[in-house]
Formats: C-alpha cells, structure tokens, sequence
C-alpha cells in the first residue's frame, strides 16, 4: 500500500459492513491518534484522527482511498480468575486495573503484584494469551489514565483489606490520579 493512505476517521461497529483489511491491536494499541500500522496483509497506512481515540474492536478505519479496515483485538498475555468475582473485582477495581468482566470469569492484563494479592484473595488464577477488552467504564474512554502501568512495571499497590474494619473516611474521594504516593495510617 502506498504511505500516502491515510486514515482520519474511524466507524463505529455496526455502521459499516464489509472490510477490505484487518489490523490486530492489543490494548495499549487500541488507544491512539497518529500511528502508522500495518495490516494483517502486510500493507501499511498511517492513522491521523483529530484526537486519542480508545477503540474497543469492531471499528473501521476509513482509509483515503475508500477501503476499510477492520479493528480486532490481539492476543496478549492475560491472566483470567475464577473465584468469588464480586470480591475479586472490587479488589481489582479498587487498584484501577482494567479488567473484562464475564459471567463466569475476570480477565486483566498480566501484573505478577496483583496475581499473587488475588491467590491470596482464594482466586484461581490462569496464565493466557487472548484478545483483551475491558469495561469501557462509567466515563465514556475507559482508560485508567495514567495508572496502567503494563506487565512489566513493578511497585506495590495499595491494599486496603487489614483483616479488620476500620473507618475509611479520609475527608477526601479517592477519585484521584496515581502520580503521587499517599499513605494511610492505622493505628
């Protein structure tokens, strides 16, 4: 394909119908602006929409030249946890991972901090290769700005279960970004 295809829009599943080409994106893949990917042909094109865009899978781009191109999710490294899932997703909910919740299953990203806290949360945990696609979230992108740290980023999380109660009631939200270290006392 030509470097002079371009694409600056993209089409939401469902209102488009056939595709001309497919490119396979992982999840940090799938959040972009201007990139330039290749296909599964093989064939390049650069993307230049007009701002980040978070794309879940199923959308199109729309190339220069008329043709569209399928969005579909990798395959990359997930863990998947059986268990208590309510339990287990607060705790994950609760570190600002993104997380694929199913009926009968939770899928995160691999994070070697939160498998060993979810074993010890009694989950059984599954190591996989398999496309990822996580809740969108209450606020429209679906990105934990800035706390996803990816598989190979290490530094304890905070966690919050002591095996007793205490009073959670700081005076503050805790709908906060993670560029600063905060500290609880229990005394």
């Amino acid at each position: 394909m030509s470097e002079k295809i371009v694409s600056s829009a993209v089409e939401s599943a469902g209102q488009w119908h056939s595709a001309d080409g497919a490119v396979a994106l992982d999840y940090e893949g799938r959040f972009l602006r201007r990139k330039r990917l290749t296909m599964l042909s093989g064939e390049s094109f650069l993307v230049d929409l007009p701002e980040v865009t978070n794309l879940r899978g199923g959308e199109a781009f729309v190339l220069s030249d008329g043709r569209r191109v399928e969005v579909t999710c990798a395959e990359e490294p997930v863990l998947v946890i059986t268990g208590d899932l309510a339990r287990l997703a607060w705790h994950i909910g609760n570190r600002h991972m993104p997380c694929q919740i199913e009926a009968d299953r939770l899928v995160i990203r691999q994070d070697h901090v939160l498998e060993a806290m979810l074993k010890q949360l009694g989950a059984t945990v599954s190591h996989a290769d398999a496309p990822f696609a996580p809740e969108s979230g209450a606020y429209g992108m679906g990105r934990t700005m800035g706390h996803d740290h990816g598989p190979d980023h290490t530094h304890a999380h905070h966690d919050h279960d002591h095996g007793h109660d205490h009073g959670h009631d700081h005076g503050h939200s805790h709908d906060h970004g993670h560029h600063h270290h905060h500290h609880h006392s229990h005394g």
